[in-house]
């Protein structure tokens, strides 16, 4: 029994983000609490790369009605995903993250967060953010760039909800997670918004729930009055989730301040810059929204850490005298992330040292 689940680990561990294994077994655990064997054998089946339901079942030699019932059932059991495109409901099978421990949202209790937690160390740091490119991006909070500066797509959280046509919206894994470990977050946890260029490409999606570009943008508005961190995949362009990030709870965000995962966030190529002659020193910036502590009090001011900061912006937002605004880094200290996430696969796959999966 337990050789199915050996095999899938290998499976999820082809792909770039990785799922590596452990002395102690914690990632098979993790595998047997969210699969039944015969589940697991059927998810071995299932390709990373989309497919319709009639397309699975002629390679399996399965009736299509079949075939469709079982994939639909393992959406709803956050075993694989799902998305509409072009008309056609296609089916694949995910990496662990992000993919398949965010879609145990709707199953996740005290047992599956207890062995995520005992897991988190190695998967952030043997995989996760070990490889080159980063994994995640920082999208900067745009309300207090100079207006000289040109804000690219990837930049601009707003830019990229405008273009979309389906839009999704979960709670935070991370955050229920956290509460199940007894160290709950005071901030909203439905933030997790989904959003495709496609009609209707979350009608079968397992867990949240399907809004409006209205209500979109009014999660994002509200994430930013909170300081959470907008994050999403490290690419150009592709981009189909943004994370609201805290950094008491976010996998990412706690990997990079604790762990030694270089690789796991990229920053913003913005940096915050406070005015000396108008800040207040009312401390806000330093004590209430920085994530990454790199704010420092400086006699009657506040200084930032350009080292530290990570350019996501949300030190500016509540600052009573505007004088926190985020610049733009020199040309030399900036960063073009991977064109889309095919070629963000297949950088991080060679520095990983695999071939890219297609089976």
């Amino acid at each position: 029994m337990d050789d199915v689940y050996k095999m899938l680990a290998n499976k999820l561990d082809q792909f770039p983000n990785g799922f590596p294994a452990t002395e102690s077994g914690v990632e098979l655990k993790i595998l047997r609490k969210i699969f039944s064997p015969e589940e697991a054998e059927m998810a071995l089946k299932i390709r990373p790369l989309p497919e319709t339901a009639e397309q699975i079942a002629e390679r399996l030699g399965k009736p299509a009605k079949e075939m469709e019932s079982i994939l639909d059932n393992m959406v709803q059991k956050g075993q694989i995903g799902t998305t509409r495109m072009a008309g056609q409901q296609l089916y694949m099978l995910f990496p662990f993250v992000v993919g398949i421990y965010e879609f145990q949202l709707n199953r996740l209790d005290k047992e599956l967060s207890d062995l995520v937690e005992e897991y988190f160390p190695t998967l952030m740091t043997g995989s996760l953010g070990k490889h080159e490119p980063d994994f995640f991006r920082v999208i900067p909070v745009n309300v207090q760039i100079k207006a000289e500066h040109q804000v690219l797509l990837y930049e601009d959280v707003r830019k990229m909800l405008e273009k979309a046509k389906s839009f999704h919206v979960s709670d935070c894994i991370c955050r229920k997670e956290r509460a199940l470990q007894g160290e709950p977050c005071t901030h909203s946890i439905e933030v997790c918004l989904g959003f495709s260029e496609s009609e209707g490409a979350y009608d079968k999606h397992g867990m949240g729930r399907v809004i409006s570009r209205e209500e979109a943008f009014q999660v994002i508005e509200k994430a930013e009055e909170e300081g959470l961190v907008h994050q999403t995949y490290n690419t150009q362009s592709g981009h189909f989730f943004v994370c609201n990030c805290c950094s008491c709870c976010c996998g990412v965000l706690r990997a990079a301040k604790e762990l030694n995962a270089p690789h796991m966030m990229a920053k913003s190529n913005f940096v915050a810059v406070i005015d000396q002659e108008t800040c207040a020193a009312c401390g806000a910036c330093a004590e209430q929204r920085c994530p990454v502590n790199a704010i420092d009090s400086d006699n009657d001011t506040y200084k930032v850490r350009p080292e530290l900061c990570i350019g996501c912006g949300v030190c500016t937002t509540t600052c009573p005298t505007e004088s926190i605004t985020l610049v733009r880094k020199a040309e030399q200290e900036q960063d073009t992330p991977p064109a889309n996430l095919l070629d963000w696969y297949l950088k991080r796959a060679a520095s990983r040292g695999i071939k890219m999966m297609v089976d």
